[in-house]
C-alpha cells in the first residue's frame, strides 16, 4: 500500500516552523515525513539550514504515528561512524520508524570541510563504503576500515533491534540500476512520467524489482495558477539546473547567480505548479502507476498550513481510494492466476 508523506524542508523554513508543520501533517492524515538535511540553502530567500538530526530527534518525539526518512550524504561533511550512532539512536528510541536515505551529496553542502571535492564516480565509491561501514556497525562489527574513509577501532554500543533501511538517492537511470544491486530501495525526484519510468526501470533493473522505491514529488498548489507558479519560481528557481551543476555550485550566492537566467515557464518540467486539486491527485495516480510505494510530498512554496490543510482533505482521501482500487485489481489477478 502506497503512504504519502510531508517533506520537511530545511532550506525553507526554521526549525520550530517545520516542527509546527508535521505536527500539522499527522493531524491532516500524512504517514510519512522525509527531512532534507542542508547546511547552506539553495538561495539567499530560501534563507534557512537547521541541523537535521536534533530535530529529528524533537519531531519523533512530537508526532507518534509519522515514520521519518532522511537524505544524508556520509563521506565528508559526516563521518559514516557518526551517521550509523545517530541513525541506530534514533531507530533504537524509535522502533520501526526511521529509515536513512543516502546520496553522493551536493559541494554545496559538503565543501565546508575544506576537503578536495571528488568526481561524481569517487564520490559513488566512497559512498558505498560508508554504506558498508554503516552495516557493519549495526551488526555490531568493530570496524577499522581504510579506503576512500577511515575509520579506527569503532563499536557502537547502542544499537536497535530492527535495522533501519538504507535507501539510495538516485537522479539519473545509472545511478538507480547501480543502486539497485546494493541498496535497500530507491529514492528519486519527479520527472516527466517518460524521464521518471527509465529511472524506475533502471532501479528494478539493477535488482532492485522487490524494493521499495520513494518518489519526492516537486509541487506547487495555490488558489490560482499565477500565484502557485509565481510563489515556486520565487523559491525554487534555483533547483532546476541538471544534476552535474546542482552537485558542483559551492554557495548560495553561486546558485543565486545562475538562477537570474530561469524564467517562470521552465519550471513547470521541474515541479508540477497548479491550482486544480484533480490535476494534482491524477499526477500522484500516476505515480503509484508506476509502482512507487511512498509519495513524499514537497510544497515548494511557503504556504505550507494551507497546503496540508487542502491535501489532508481532498487528495489524501482521493489517493486511499486510488491505492484501495489497485489493490483490489493486483488480487483479482493474483486469484486468476493461481486458478490457472
Amino acid at each position: 500500500m502506497v503512504k504519502i508523506g510531508y517533506h520537511a524542508s530545511h532550506e525553507q523554513f526554521k526549525p520550530s516552523q517545520l516542527l509546527k508543520y508535521v505536527q500539522m501533517a499527522e493531524q491532516a492524515g500524512f504517514t510519512l515525513a522525509l527531512s532534507s538535511d542542508h547546511f547552506h540553502p539553495w538561495s539567499e530567500d530560501q534563507g534557512q539550514s537547521g541541523f537535521a538530526w536534533s530535530w529529528l530527534g524533537a519531531a519523533m518525539q512530537a508526532t507518534s504515528a509519522l515514520s521519518y526518512r532522511v537524505v544524508c550524504a556520509p563521506g565528508q561533511r559526516y563521518h559514516p561512524a557518526i551517521i550509523a550512532q545517530a541513525g541506530a539512536t534514533l531507530a533504537e528510541m524509535f522502533p520501526n520508524r526511521f529509515w536513512l536515505t543516502v546520496g553522493s551529496g551536493q559541494a554545496l553542502n559538503e565543501h565546508i570541510t575544506g576537503e578536495h571535492w571528488p568526481c561524481k564516480s569517487d564520490r559513488n565509491a566512497r559512498l558505498k563504503e560508508c554504506v558498508d561501514v554503516i552495516r557493519a556497525l549495526w551488526a555490531g562489527e568493530t570496524v577499522t576500515h581504510h579506503g576512500k574513509v577511515c575509520v579506527e577501532e569503532a563499536k557502537l554500543y547502542t544499537r536497535p533491534h530492527t535495522l533501519p533501511a538504507i535507501i539510495g538517492a538516485a537522479i539519473t537511470a545509472e545511478t538507480a540500476e547501480w543502486l539497485g544491486n546494493w541498496a535497500d530501495g530507491l529514492i528519486t525526484i519527479s520527472r516527466p512520467p517518460e524521464k521518471l519510468q527509465k529511472v524506475v526501470d533502471a532501479f528494478r533493473r539493477g535488482g532492485g524489482e522487490d524494493k521499495p522505491m520513494i518518489l519526492k514529488v516537486q509541487l506547487s498548489y495555490d488558489r490560482d495558477e499565477e500565484t502557485a507558479l509565481q510563489k515556486a519560481h520565487q523559491q525554487w528557481h534555483n533547483n532546476i539546473f541538471k544534476n552535474i551543476v546542482m552537485t558542483e555550485l559551492r554557495t548560495p550566492q553561486q546558485f543565486d547567480a545562475m538562477g537570474k537566467f530561469v524564467q517562470s515557464k521552465e519550471l513547470h518540467e521541474h515541479v508540477r505548479i497548479s491550482a486544480d486539486i484533480q490535476q494534482h491527485i491524477e499526477w500522484l495516480q500516476k505515480d503509484i502507476e508506476l509502482g512507487f510505494d511512498e509519495l513524499i510530498l514537497h510544497n515548494v512554496n511557503r504556504e505550507q498550513e494551507q497546503f496540508i490543510e487542502v491535501f489532508g482533505k481532498k487528495v489524501l482521501p482521493a489517493l486511499t481510494e486510488e491505492k484501495n482500487r489497485i489493490a483490489k485489481r493486483r488480487k483479482i489477478c493474483l486469484t486468476d492466476k493461481r486458478n490457472h
